[in-house]
């Protein structure tokens, strides 16, 4: 079996299909305890807005059942045209078409009963046609507390912003560092800024009433009309006050004034003593951020952009002290809870995240440091608002730059946050100027829905259709998502409950059905629902025949690895490495083919065989390994887990590699120590990084210039064939992955080896393929990994 498992990640074609729905396993066993039997939980990952070339958009309402039901019309219901009915298949409800469907009969029916129409979108007419949709909002939180050259790298990526905004979107100011500075856009002739104290918790009705935007009145006025304040539906789409005008203002408007401003932009003038960190009150810019937008634009889709150079040392959300003898807090710190800091830092920044889900705005964090700024504290809030995130070494580097300035350009590689995207209607991401993202989900009876792993917030509305068991984002039939883009996957967990009723009903229904239903907004401003209806089948738990055909490897190797990671923030103690092994035995033990106690004899399905190389890797990465990494790093790594597709995800498990020589064009190669050559190039896709590997004589004849020489023209090629390939990578992916180019032997070969199978050892060194490579390592190699498997899954 080792031989069959060596290989790189596994490549497929669509596998999402036409609804952007992939589950575990697509026939579900019909009992709880069968389904306990089968280990790995019954999930499905969703991408809720998936671009669909296909996809089909109706400009009415949708057709939906009688509460409490309220499922929509699909191709899946029974329909009795003579009599004008149709079936609900969720809860047999017999429902009446309204008049205006009276013409439609066997021959003339609507396009959401078409069988290809599985996943379609309501795109309604406005109530108010005439009302422009409210403009999108950015709101830029930046860090002062750096040295002169980080802060230089800062203002030119924000003057690069600023040309790249659409003019009617607005935007606002905040530089933090001792202390909180709001700068009022709207007072262009002399600078004008309010300050807060970054040393104490600050509540949103002192913000306002420190503004002037308090209910009680306005002390310092601005009159809408006036030079430098907006016009027209731009100021009417804000608070009633027109006051706040002040602080947000289309970037047409504010341009001179922004620009003025970075250019004025200095360093915290607070002294810093040589034994100090210096004095960052991140938490409270962020309140303050918050609050400003609250009274602004509530409801109002809108993103607080923060860019952060350092931990957080004063105020709420403070995650070390200003001496730099304390260290920041790391992995064994936390384990041990002995970061004293830690949990209160996680209650302020939870409470942030209540506050901007109620407000339906984003915060989206840009964390660049060569040490750690609070990720790990932050992330409840970047995760359950939908934020993205970037982690780098500086605001210099690639990393940092090129994601930053993808989030505001045009273009076909652009993210479409705020605008439509060209003339191609291929925007990746969409931007929410409502706030209003929300997901719900219909379930045949006997299905009880856990929760949601990925970038959402419970609505907390409870339903017969909730599980007593409780996974990530649970209790709840719907949830609020204030930033969506046409890639973000959630993972949602299922629990078969079959009741008493059910059994007594003589022949149950052979197929089941989940309706996931997705209010969002696009671009352009339009609120579409849309309707994805999926229908799978009920097997016999003993049948195990039918579920092994319905076994998605690839799905329930990520599903694993967020669940694990899950529990292992979530529960004390958590062991992921054994847990992750004793499923793994029970799994292969209960759907692999065998004599008891003949490991030789044990063989797996084609759609098991790729799950043990998937755990084998799983349990070396950095989810659940995090030895060598800072609590933000890992907190990071988990944040892009649990919001990328499938694909993306198998990649950060278990990397790709290629192969690149003279003998042959670009192939495939097994994730292994023995790939190495000296006369070959690898192109290892990490998904974080991007690693273009050297073997010595190619390093070699490169460093001599073999490739610079009319007569080595095939060299050249072969030097620029990764190169090529590992841009077009860089250019589709979110974050920018860091790209490192590296020789065999030189000191950044461990981004290459760290990821490969040590099937050499400096145990081994004899066996080693000559020009290849050791790996100095006491992990086992998948081969042994899989022969003990083997051994233990065959066992009496």
């Amino acid at each position: 079996m080792a031989e069959d498992l060596a290989g790189g990640a596994v490549v497929s074609t669509d596998p999402d299909g036409p609804d952007g729905v992939r589950m575990t396993w697509n026939a579900w066993p019909r009992s709880k305890v069968e389904s306990s039997k089968c280990v790995v939980p019954v999930a499905a990952s969703i991408a809720p807005i998936r671009s669909s070339p296909s996809l089909v958009v109706l400009p009415y309402h949708p057709l939906r059942c009688k509460p409490p039901c309220a499922a929509v019309l699909n191709p899946f219901a029974r329909v009795d045209y003579g009599a004008k009915i149709w079936i609900c298949p969720f809860c047999f409800s017999r429902n009446h078409f309204p008049p205006h469907y009276a013409g439609i009969s066997e021959h003339n029916y609507p396009a959401e009963l078409y069988p290809q129409c599985t996943t379609i979108e309501y795109a309604p007419p406005p109530l108010d046609a005439a009302a422009p949709p409210p403009p999108p909002v950015f709101l830029f939180v930046i860090d002062t507390c750096l040295i002169e050259e980080e802060l230089g790298y800062v203002k030119s990526a924000m003057r690069r912003a600023i040309g790249l905004l659409p003019d009617h979107a607005l935007v606002g100011l905040i530089t933090f560092g001792t202390q909180v500075h709001l700068h009022e856009l709207g007072f262009a002739d002399i600078t004008k800024i309010y300050v807060f104290r970054g040393t104490k918790e600050i509540t949103k009705e002192q913000i306002l009433d420190q503004l002037g935007l308090s209910s009680a009145g306005v002390r310092h006025g601005g009159v809408a009309g006036a030079p430098g304040y907006p016009r027209g539906p731009q100021a009417n789409a804000l608070h009633p006050s027109t006051s706040v005008n002040r602080f947000l203002l289309p970037a047409s408007d504010c341009d001179y004034t922004l620009n003025a401003l970075l250019d004025e932009l200095q360093l915290d003038r607070w002294p810093v003593e040589t034994s100090s960190r210096a004095l960052r009150c991140t938490g409270v810019a962020l309140t303050v951020a918050a609050g400003l937008l609250g009274a602004c634009v509530a409801g109002t889709g809108a993103r607080i952009i923060a860019l952060v150079g350092g931990p957080c040392t004063v105020g709420p959300g403070m995650i070390v002290s200003k001496d730099l003898s304390e260290p920041v807090r790391s992995h064994k710190d936390l384990d041990k809870d002995a970061a004293p800091h830690f949990h209160k830092a996680v209650k302020f920044y939870d409470n942030l995240a209540k506050q901007l889900v109620n407000q339906g705005h984003v915060l989206d964090l840009f964390a660049s440091a060569l040490d750690q700024v609070g990720v790990a504290e932050m992330k409840v809030a970047v995760e359950r608002t939908g934020g993205l995130v970037v982690l780098a070494e500086s605001f210099g580097h690639p990393v940092f730059k090129d994601s930053f300035k993808r989030i505001f350009e045009d273009g076909e590689q652009s993210l479409g946050l705020s605008f439509k995207s060209g003339k191609k209607w291929e925007v990746t991401f969409v931007f929410l100027p409502l706030g209003s993202g929300t997901l719900e989900i219909n379930c045949s009876k006997d299905i009880k829905i856990q929760g949601i792993i990925g970038p959402c917030t419970s609505l907390d509305k409870k339903g017969a259709l909730c599980a007593d068991t409780i996974v990530g984002q649970g209790n709840a039939i719907s949830w609020k998502m204030c930033g969506l883009d046409r890639t973000t996957c959630l993972t949602v967990f299922f629990d078969i409950s079959p009741s008493e009723r059910s059994g007594q009903q003589g022949i149950p229904n052979p197929q089941l059905y989940i309706q996931f239903l997705t209010n969002y907004q696009n671009p352009e401003g339009q609120m579409r629902l849309r309707v994805a209806t999926i229908m799978r089948k009920w097997v016999d738990g003993s049948n195990t025949e039918e579920l092994v055909e319905g076994f998605d490897q690839e799905t329930a190797a990520v599903v694993l690895a967020r669940y694990v990671s899950l529990k292992m923030e979530m529960e004390e103690e958590f062991d992921a490495t054994r847990w992750l092994d004793r499923s793994l035995i029970r799994l292969c033990s209960r759907f692999g083919d065998y004599r008891k106690d003949d490991s030789a004899s044990f063989t797996l399905h084609p759609n098991f065989s790729i799950l043990p190389q998937f755990m084998f890797n799983l349990r070396r990465s950095q989810f659940v390994q995090v030895f060598n990494n800072s609590p933000d790093e890992t907190a990071y790594f988990r944040m892009l887990l649990n919001r990328e597709s499938i694909t993306n995800s198998v990649v950060m498990i278990q990397p790709s590699l290629l192969s690149y020589s003279f003998n042959s064009p670009p192939t495939p190669a097994l994730l292994d120590v023995s790939s190495i050559a000296l006369d070959r190039i690898l192109l290892l896709d990490a998904y974080f990084s991007i690693v273009i590997f050297h073997g010595t004589t190619i390093a070699q004849w490169r460093n001599l210039g073999y490739q610079n020489q009319p007569e080595h023209q095939a060299f050249a090629q072969l030097l620029q064939a990764p190169q090529d390939d590992a841009h077009m990578i860089i250019k589709e992916r979110f974050p920018v992955p860091r790209l490192v180019i590296c020789d065999q032997h030189g000191s950044q070969a461990r981004f290459l080896l760290a990821k490969l199978n040590p099937s050499a050892t400096y145990n081994s060194a004899h066996e080693v393929v000559p020009g290849s490579d050791i790996i100095f390592t006491d992990d086992v190699s998948l081969q042994v990994f899989c022969e003990h498997l083997q051994r233990l899954a065959v066992q009496s």
